[in-house]
């Protein structure tokens, strides 16, 4: 059994924010954004362990400190696909992309989550907090950020291992009914870009032009519906009327280079993300009216 920690870390909720697992000083991973949240940070630390992981038949013991986290992939998250990804009030799930990720990354895995408590002195939970409170602090500072070794062997493996049927579980659905964002990139890149999308269309984000900046690229060029090319020194951006999107697709065109093409109400839009020392920013972006 394969035993690991995964913990997120936002120095201000939102703010910088960091993620991280840790199964031993030879087999752990970080990362983060510039802009995100605790909870964003938790679950992308899961989804990054299972996309590592993808090429064991070990199962899986995952120790979170976070209860939203657990409930999310034990508990709730069927009754939100049944609803259309939408909680029982009727309001969409939050971070429902990196939801559906996961969904997907779960699927055929033997997998339980076992809750700690958090700053308690558990040994793993320590490390894969300390990890992603370093990649935060790193990308409040602008520093390389510390990403580890990984787990050691190859990401998502082509062909699944055949193995006895497992009992009935939370998790034991149709493969066919399991959403999937189309393009060439990596699930990790995918769970990540969508992630960073979002964030561009958060009004706190859009309407602030300080921490809209730190998601452009330097040379980061638009060309908005109504002709205007807009720049990295533009300033604040408008809110959107429609925050709700649709990613269409996710394509890597070259290491570090790949372009979401995303729709949101009547329009198509397309965004370039380029890979820097600073994490992964906006370089080009441009919408086309339907």
């Amino acid at each position: 059994m394969i035993v690991a920690a995964a913990d997120g870390s936002s120095l201000a909720n939102p703010g910088p924010a960091g993620w991280a697992w840790y199964i031993d000083e030879e087999r752990w991973a970080a990362g983060g954004w510039v802009h995100g949240t605790n909870n964003m940070g938790e679950l992308q630390a899961v989804l990054d362990l299972l996309l590592a992981t993808a090429a064991s038949d070990e199962e899986l013991l995952v120790l979170c400190d976070s209860q939203y986290v657990i409930n999310s992939l034990t508990k709730w998250l069927p009754g939100w696909k049944r609803k259309g990804w939408r909680k029982g009030d009727g309001k969409p799930v939050l971070n429902v992309e990196l939801m559906k990720q996961l969904d997907a990354a779960l699927q055929g895995r033997r997998v339980r989550f076992e809750w700690v408590k958090g700053h308690s002195g558990h040994e793993l939970n320590e490390a894969a907090d300390e990890r992603a409170r370093a990649a935060a602090t790193a990308y409040r500072d602008g520093t390389a950020v510390d990403t580890g070794p990984g787990f050691g062997a190859p990401r998502a493996a082509a062909a699944p291992v055949e193995e006895p049927e497992p009992e009935p579980d939370l998790f034991s659905v149709v493969v066919d009914e399991v959403p999937t964002t189309p393009g060439t990139a990596s699930l990790r890149i995918k769970a990540l870009l969508t992630t960073l999308t979002q964030q561009l269309l958060d009004p706190a984000v859009r309407t602030d032009a300080a921490r809209l900046r730190e998601l452009l690229h330097p040379d980061f060029v638009a060309h908005a519906v109504d002709g205007r090319i807009i720049d990295a020194d533009h300033g604040a951006w408008q809110p959107l009327d429609d925050p709700e999107i649709e990613i269409l697709a996710i394509d890597q065109y070259q290491p570090g280079c790949v372009g979401v093409r995303w729709r949101q109400r009547d329009r198509l839009r397309f965004s370039l993300w380029q890979q820097t020392p600073l994490g992964w920013q906006l370089r080009f972006a441009q919408v086309t009216p339907v």
